[in-house]
This record gives structure tokens, sequence and C-alpha cells, in this order.
């Protein structure tokens, strides 16, 4: 390849290093974050799921968590639907 094709390559080279620094680093992080939370879930925690229920932990199992929306209500949820945690102090946001 001569250096007329180096050249030509060059914008190529230049949209990729774009698109990773600004969409595939960040999501890979994002997922690294999520995942360290979802394994951290203990009995107690308070999280919002990603259909935006406030439930409570009350068994942590291997792919699933068991969670109480109320008094009365007890379900199993896939551990990969937990949108986050709240921490304590923030229960309103």
């Amino acid at each position: 390849m001569d250096s007329n094709g180096i050249v030509s390559l060059l914008p190529l080279i230049f949209l990729f290093a774009i698109f990773y620094f600004l969409i595939i680093r960040p999501q890979q992080k994002q997922q690294k974050t999520h995942a360290a939370m979802v394994a951290g879930l203990e009995k107690g925690d308070k999280i919002i799921t990603s259909g935006g229920l406030h439930a409570t932990v009350v068994k942590v199992e291997e792919d699933f968590i068991k969670i109480k929306l109320n008094d009365d209500t007890i379900v199993k949820l896939e551990k990969t639907f937990v949108a986050k945690k709240v921490e304590l102090g923030n229960e309103n946001a």
C-alpha cells in the first residue's frame, strides 16, 4: 500500500477512534458499574426496577432476586432488570 492509500484511510481511522471513545468505552464502563451494583445487592436494599417500581430486596438468588413491593406482595425479578439501588437519604429521588 502506498502513502496515498494510507492517507485515504486516515479519516476512517479517525472516525472509528471518535466512535470508540464517545460510545463504546462509556457503555462498557456503565455495564461494569451496573454489574458490580447488582452483584452487591443484599437483603434490605431499596431498589428501582427498570419498569419504575420501587421495591425492597428480600432474598438474593443466583439469577433472580425476590423483592417486596408492599406488605403483601413479594415477586421474583431477574437481576438484569434492576435499574439502580436507592442510597440512604435519596428515597425520594
